[in-house]
């Protein structure tokens, strides 16, 4: 059994794949497992997986029709062995240490979720779309929401989940449906027990126009508003408090100023740099 299982699923990502498993397999943690499932590409992808699978015995292949990411995320996640489970999208790539920082972190703590940073790459430019400044556990529930900046940032990339703990609340993605990482993040957060921070480490993405989320349609739309309802509703129901109001003053563009209502208190954010909480 693998301390981490990595699922990957895979569309039509003959740009960027190589990359993204490059990533995966130099990482300096080596006990992993790496699921990729191809979720009925029609261009080179399948075939950039079978090369990289010659050359490293932890990756293992799955085919499936065009069904979308959240069934090929089931899918790895039923078949996964490992201790741990992490996700990384085909055209995004890790830091070559994050599964190292992110399973020791976990381990040193016992905590379920363990949660690194996130940068994204656009126009040439990087942002910190989530940055961690130092390591913090923590078992409260609206903490871990307000640690991992939840329902603004419901990313399941940038964590490694306890894989026995997912599975004993049946925590799946939702097929069929766009924006699924809404739901999925939220139960998480509720249902397992404990998440520790982890700073100075990244999971990386760049902004694709043509991507899956990027490309408009009326169905986005619509599961764009039903998987927000869902969520919601389920915090209310759980009695989750988490950001009530986000507020951001721009100029020429730049937002300078950003600021976030919680419950009980106010996060203010200066050009995305200086933190104020009062």
């Amino acid at each position: 059994m693998a301390k981490i299982s990595v699922i990957v699923p895979v569309y039509n990502s003959e740009k960027f794949l190589e990359k993204c498993l490059n990533s995966i397999i130099n990482q300096t943690f080596k006990d992993i497992e790496i699921i990729c499932i191809d979720d009925g590409s029609s261009d080179k992808s399948l075939n950039i997986l079978k090369s990289f699978e010659t050359k490293d015995k932890r990756i293992r292949i799955l085919t499936q029709k065009n069904m979308g990411p959240s069934c090929a995320r089931n899918k790895g996640l039923e078949i996964a062995t490992g201790e741990y489970v992490g996700f990384v999208d085909s055209d995004d790539w890790i830091d070559l240490d994050f599964y190292e920082k992110l399973y020791n972190t976990a381990k040193k703590y016992n905590a379920d979720i363990a949660v690194g940073g996130i940068k994204r790459l656009k126009s040439y430019k990087w942002k910190y779309h989530l940055k961690i400044e130092k390591e913090e556990f923590t078992d409260d529930t609206n903490k871990k929401f307000i640690l991992c900046d939840v329902p603004d940032k419901c990313y399941p990339v940038n964590k490694i989940y306890k894989l026995v703990k997912l599975k004993q609340f049946n925590i799946f993605f939702e097929p069929n449906v766009y924006f699924e990482d809404r739901y999925f993040t939220a139960q998480a957060l509720v249902y397992l027990n404990s998440l520790v921070t982890v700073p100075n480490v990244y999971y990386n993405y760049w902004t694709n126009p043509n991507s899956i989320v990027k490309t408009k349609s009326e169905k986005k739309v619509e599961d764009s508003i039903y998987t927000k309802e869902k969520m919601m509703k389920f915090l209310h129901d759980n009695n989750i408090h988490i950001i009530h109001e986000i507020k951001k003053f721009k100029f020429f563009g730049l937002t300078y100023l950003k600021i976030k209502y919680y419950r009980d208190k106010k996060e203010i954010k200066i050009f995305n740099t200086i933190k104020i909480t009062v």
